[in-house]
């Protein structure tokens, strides 16, 4: 810190020797009781050893406030744990909780523009071709009928059905390539 445009100086090796000292000291007669009571306030050990490590640097700071002869030097202590614990909940529940992915919750596509285009063009395809061609695929594609199931709810051979979807499959992609969402024959 500098004064008055003065620079400033380095602490002396030997107050640096002294603080670490105190603060030797101050962990080997406070340190049990703060991370008794960290471990008490988060219900985590590993959590509560760093929020002693931040009490004790804060102490190493502000060496004036242990020597100072007033107070309680171990109600202090207490206190800045408190208080750091206090900062880490509330930042914690500042930002979302964060949730894992799993395999019955897929993670949320953000931009589907894509999907709505493509589907656009498909149905606005799939309205140009005829009753018979349109039907057979709805029933194979949209329902997710087999062909044999299909047949069952149109009322037709299931070889007639085979042919249909054959043809209307190549009439569709036909359409697709005039609307360019076909790339080397493969649906966009």
């Amino acid at each position: 810190m500098a004064i008055r445009g003065r620079p400033a100086r380095k602490a002396a090796p030997a107050r640096i020797e002294a603080d670490e000292a105190l603060v030797h000291a101050v962990y080997a007669e406070h340190g049990r009781a703060l991370l008794a009571y960290a471990t008490r306030l988060l219900g985590d050990r590993a959590a509560a050893e760093d929020v002693v490590q931040e009490t004790l640097i804060r102490a190493w700071r502000h060496p004036e406030v242990i020597t100072n002869g007033k107070g309680s030097t171990r109600g202090w202590l207490l206190t800045v744990t408190r208080n750091i614990v206090t900062d880490r909940m509330r930042a914690k529940a500042a930002r979302p909780r964060e949730v894992p992915e799993s395999p019955e919750t897929p993670p949320i596509s953000r931009d589907h523009a894509d999907q709505v285009v493509a589907s656009v063009t498909v149905l606005s395809a799939m309205d140009s071709l005829s009753e018979d061609h349109r039907g057979v695929l709805q029933q194979i594609y949209f329902h997710g009928r087999s062909l044999g199931e299909a047949a069952a709810a149109l009322g037709i051979p299931a070889g007639t059905v085979k042919s249909r979807s054959y043809y209307a499959l190549r009439a569709l992609r036909e359409r697709l390539s005039d609307a360019e969402g076909v790339k080397d024959g493969v649906i966009a």
